[in-house]
């Protein structure tokens, strides 16, 4: 009986082998085609699904964005507040400074307008701005330049009006050179008034005339820039010296250019005699004009750079300026 069935099970095997064969290899292909359909879906899912987090993070970074602009737009917002605020109740700090030819104003103006950004005012250059900007006090300026007269104190008055407004000007300004007599400093009193202002501190920087005469008659100056030299504290590399320890003309040159360098006309002993009398003359009644009301600061000019910056310094804090 086994072995009946058995014959009957290789009879089997032979009848259908082939066509089951044929069907694995059809199976197969499609499994294949099928592998390969399914592969390509998940290639382009994942290719969807990146496509998808690039979009995420470009909507994420456009809302950052936005944020940060709305943060930005309150932050200016609220710097805007204060600085009303300050302007409203906080007066500007109006400065002076006083000090004879090689007092030290040309180094410690620069370094008060680099500390506090308060913009450094000169009669001549704002003279030269309105006559060049053509307005109204720039035209009458100019008017009388053209004849010959002198440019009055209601017109520098006018100028000086007209440039304090500008946005610069916001926190403060320095004046230097201005005012040089009794009835400009009461003019210049009189045009702050009508904003509720006042001069709040004068830096008076006093030097020994010996000092000075060597401060002023070594200085030698590059026309082309402005930049200034000085045969013993700042002397040009081309610099060389007679028998007699004076520099020879012909070596004073530029350190960049290589051009020569020049002395002021009153950079002499003579000029600076005459220039350090007119000064005491103007100086001395515009310094008591303003003593009384606490506002001079007499700064030591004579002292090493160093110290005088930190006097001058010290000087600006609130305690020592009056409002």
């Amino acid at each position: 009986m086994w072995q009946k069935g058995a014959r009957c099970a290789a009879q089997f095997g032979r009848r259908f082998a082939a066509p089951a064969a044929g069907l694995s290899a059809v199976s197969a292909g499609t499994w294949f085609a099928l592998k390969q359909q399914t592969l390509a879906c998940e290639d382009k899912s994942s290719q969807s699904d990146e496509a998808a987090n690039a979009m995420m993070a470009c909507a994420a970074l456009a809302i950052s964005y936005k944020n940060a602009q709305e943060d930005l737009v309150k932050a200016k917002q609220e710097l805007k507040r204060v600085q009303d605020k300050y302007d409203y109740f906080w007066p500007r700090k109006i400065m002076m400074l006083f000090g004879a030819p090689g007092a030290g104003k040309g180094t410690q103006g620069p370094n008060i307008t680099n500390t506090l950004g308060l913009p450094q005012l000169s009669t001549g250059d704002m003279l030269r701005d309105a006559v060049s900007a053509g307005t109204p006090i720039g035209i009458r300026a100019k008017e009388a330049m053209s004849t010959g007269a002198l440019v009055t104190d209601e017109i520098v008055i006018g100028i000086i009006g007209d440039r304090i407004k500008e946005t610069d000007c916001g926190a403060g300004f320095i004046l230097d050179g201005f005012p040089r007599t009794i009835a400009q400093a009461e003019a210049l009193d009189a045009l702050l008034l009508t904003t509720g202002e006042r001069v709040n501190l004068i830096l008076a920087f006093g030097v020994a005339e010996d000092v000075l005469e060597e401060r002023v008659c070594g200085r030698w100056m590059h026309k082309g820039s402005g930049r200034s030299f000085h045969v013993k504290f700042a002397p040009p590399k081309s610099m060389k010296l007679d028998d007699n320890g004076k520099p020879l003309a012909s070596t004073m040159l530029d350190d960049q250019t290589g051009e020569p360098l020049y002395q002021r006309a009153d950079d002499t002993r003579e000029a600076l005699v005459k220039r350090l009398d007119q000064y005491h003359e103007q100086t001395i009644p515009l310094l008591e004009h303003y003593r009384p009301k606490g506002i001079v600061k007499e700064i030591d000019g004579g002292a090493p750079i160093k110290q005088v910056t930190t006097a001058v310094m010290n000087a600006m804090t609130k305690h020592n300026m009056k409002h």
